[in-house]
């Protein structure tokens, strides 16, 4: 890999907080949302699923056409419009005063979908040898904005209450908006010239790789949404950790989970090397999902399984994104990044729904347990696309000793 340009290095440093202020202002809320919402009068099981998961259905229906439009007219203005409406989202939630509103205004929130946008504009600004680095680096700024989310959500609550963290959401969403006018580049050239068809789309979405890919965010963000449905539950009722020092585990697990990221990230540059240690991250989450199920009132059992979750979720979050980017079209990046984070976001509403009807059915137990059991499908889906692949490899091998024969 090449030394990254000054030009990449801004890119990516600049689109990394873009992108990681308005995550920060979604991920606030999970650490402390599940316990609060239970104070709420409509308060069931299955709307604090909802309510934590929805924005995921916002960003399925408009993540590919805004991956399109940001094709046709420009990744800054379609990221722009995203922001909007995920401010104006922030507001409607912050102003609700129960669940119902709430589920709204984070369905809102969900509809400024700029994921598949802000990371094609980050592959247009770089390099193909230094796209891995980038979206290395915008990955780590995630990992830093959930671990400061998880750390200051608590406080941030008991001070402004959940309709202020809602506000907070809306924002940051608009100083991500100033930042991507004043600070992120722009494109030599602006949109494609001859963007994807619908067709081309389905095309490219038919792709065994891409399949892959995209049904391994899909589940990535299913596990995790569905995980903090139980979590603060888990700490808070069980290990009888105070909301204010839930960080007290979360920082050394995402201190640690960084630093497997960092000696992992560099074996991701070939594809079916990538896609054999995406297996052994879907059998590390199943682990530490069945050791918060397992781990009773052991916090020492509950923060290895802690270390085991997260480590592979920030490798995947690094990972997977560069690896969509650089099997992508030139013409279709920003609409395969929209169907990437259309999967991301779906996993994150099905998640939620799934966490909410296991809480209610099974117990804080039976979430992880069940989320637990989901790494069961999606483990086949990687090995069967890792097969594929090498199949495929070998047959374009030995087509030129045939030819030649």
């Amino acid at each position: 890999m090449s030394k990254l340009s000054p030009l990449e290095r801004r890119s990516a440093l600049t689109l990394a907080c873009v992108i990681s202020l308005r995550l920060f202002g979604l991920f606030l809320i999970m650490p402390v949302f599940s316990l609060y919402a239970q104070q709420m009068p409509d308060a069931t099981p299955w709307l604090i699923g909802l309510a934590l998961g929805v924005y995921g259905l916002g960003q399925v229906l408009l993540q590919i056409p805004l991956g399109l439009l940001s094709d046709r007219i420009g990744r800054k203005p379609a990221i722009t419009l995203g922001l909007l409406v995920f401010a104006v989202g922030g507001l409607v939630a912050a102003m609700s005063h129960g669940l119902l509103g709430i589920v709204i205004g984070r369905a809102l929130q969900g509809m400024g979908a700029v994921a598949g946008a802000g990371t094609a504009l980050a592959a247009d600004l770089t390099r193909h040898e230094n796209r891995s680095k980038v979206m290395g680096i915008i990955g780590v700024s995630i990992g830093v904005a959930f671990l400061l989310a998880l750390i200051l959500g608590p406080p941030l609550e008991a001070v402004a209450g959940l309709s202020g963290l809602f506000a907070a959401t809306s924002i940051l969403a608009l100083a991500a908006l100033v930042l991507l006018w004043l600070i992120v580049p722009t494109p030599e050239q602006a949109s494609a010239p001859a963007a994807a068809s619908w067709a081309g789309v389905l095309s490219m979405l038919r792709d065994g790789r891409m399949l892959v890919l995209n049904g391994s965010v899909f589940f990535l963000h299913l596990l995790l949404t569905a995980s903090f449905v139980g979590l603060p539950l888990l700490l808070a009722n069980r290990l009888h950790l105070p909301v204010s020092r839930h960080w007290e585990l979360y920082l050394p697990v995402m201190v640690i989970a960084a630093f497997v990221m960092g000696a992992c990230l560099h074996r991701m540059r070939d594809l079916a090397q990538s896609l054999k240690l995406v297996a052994v991250c879907v059998v590390a989450t199943g682990l530490g999902l069945l050791g918060f199920g397992l781990s009773g009132e052991h916090v020492a059992v509950l923060g290895v399984a802690a270390a085991v979750f997260f480590s592979a979720f920030n490798l995947l979050e690094a990972a997977l994104p560069s690896l969509v980017s650089q099997l992508a079209p030139d013409s279709m990046r920003g609409a395969a990044m929209g169907a990437y984070s259309t999967s991301q976001f779906l996993g994150a509403f099905v998640g939620g729904a799934v966490g909410g009807i296991a809480l209610g059915r099974l117990g804080t137990d039976g979430v992880f347990l069940c989320a637990a059991a989901l790494t069961l499908v999606w483990l086949p889906l990687v090995w069967l696309g890792a097969r594929r692949i090498e199949a495929g490899r070998a047959g374009l091998e030995a087509a030129p000793a045939v030819g030649g024969a």
